[in-house]
């Protein structure tokens, strides 16, 4: 076999005049993704290894105490280190919503997202536009509609009062139920969109044939709608779990600042803590905790099953 033709050097110097051509073209675009993207989280990182200032900002002395400040505080008068329980308990009750938000946004979603699917395509149209209606109105707005709704004198007590079945208004504002409310109803568009997406392409004959080889609508639902529309229940909860976990604006009208989640405590840091390396700190973290979880969840759910042979 004989070797393949080598370039010639008018060729080679033509193609590496192309290829430099393409870089300084591209150069402008890169420049300006740098310094809009990676530019602001370089100025956090440094912040994040300085020494908190007096008065707020910080002063240029390297320090690491805004990393240990994530899991250890200071005690005040023999200046130990101690485990930093309350940071801790933000932590796991950032988490633990959020996760709670994708797992409810799931549940209503996907029967929602099936729904709009099997519609006429008119009718899904419709659908499909009052599905994306919340998101013309701003976040802000639409967290105090939600108050107006479970607060004591709310809708939703005068209806219970109303016909009898509480004695009394339940108290669910300024609670972590009042912000896992607000979070599911805020985040519900973006889970229903890509179960849609992924259900649209679904091949319903497959149904068909699931239930001429006796399988019951359990077993059909297990091994064959949820594999196949797998794609987009990752993106849904990737587009939900990402958002609540650093959710600010709803945790902080529903909670009431009684129930913190971690991206209140990041603002906390910045405004009246005036520790700015230490919510440097903080949103590095959960930038790195926020990656490291898509990884893990796409990873794990994105898996093939292994042929059999």
């Amino acid at each position: 076999m004989s070797p393949p033709p080598r370039l010639s050097e008018a060729e080679d110097r033509q193609r590496r005049a192309a290829t430099r051509n393409g870089w300084l073209l591209s150069a402008p675009a890169l420049v300006l993704l740098f310094i809009a993207a990676s530019g602001p989280l370089l100025i956090v990182l440094v912040y994040s290894f300085l020494t908190p200032g007096k008065y707020g900002d910080v002063s240029w002395e390297f320090s690491t105490s805004g990393w240990v400040g994530i899991l250890f505080s200071r005690d005040i008068f023999d200046d130990t280190l101690k485990l930093a329980d309350a940071h801790l308990t933000i932590f796991w009750r950032s988490v633990k919503l959020s996760l709670l938000t994708t797992a409810i946004t799931f549940a209503l979603g996907f029967p929602t997202a099936w729904f709009i699917a099997t519609r006429p395509p008119k009718a899904r149209a419709l659908w499909l536009f009052l599905i994306t209606i919340p998101f013309w109105t701003n976040l802000l707005i639409r967290t105090f509609a939600i108050t107006e709704i479970i607060r004591n004198e709310g809708i939703l007590n005068k209806v219970l009062l109303a016909i009898g079945v509480i004695a009394a208004p339940l108290r669910i504002m300024n609670t972590d139920t009042a912000v896992l409310i607000g979070m599911a109803y805020v985040y519900l568009p973006l889970m229903v969109l890509p179960l849609f997406a992924a259900i649209d392409r679904f091949d319903m004959r497959l149904l068909e044939a699931g239930y001429d080889l006796y399988a019951s609508r359990m077993q059909v639902l297990r091994h064959v709608i949820l594999p196949i529309v797998r794609p987009g229940i990752v993106a849904g909860s990737i587009l939900v779990f990402v958002p609540s976990l650093g959710a600010y604006v709803t945790p902080r009208v529903l909670g009431g600042g009684k129930n913190m989640m971690i991206g209140n405590f990041i603002e906390l840091q910045f405004g009246q803590g005036r520790n700015w390396p230490l919510g440097a700190a903080l949103s590095i973290a959960l930038l790195i905790v926020v990656m490291l979880a898509m990884l893990i969840y796409v990873r794990a759910a994105t898996k093939e099953d292994t042929p059999h042979g």
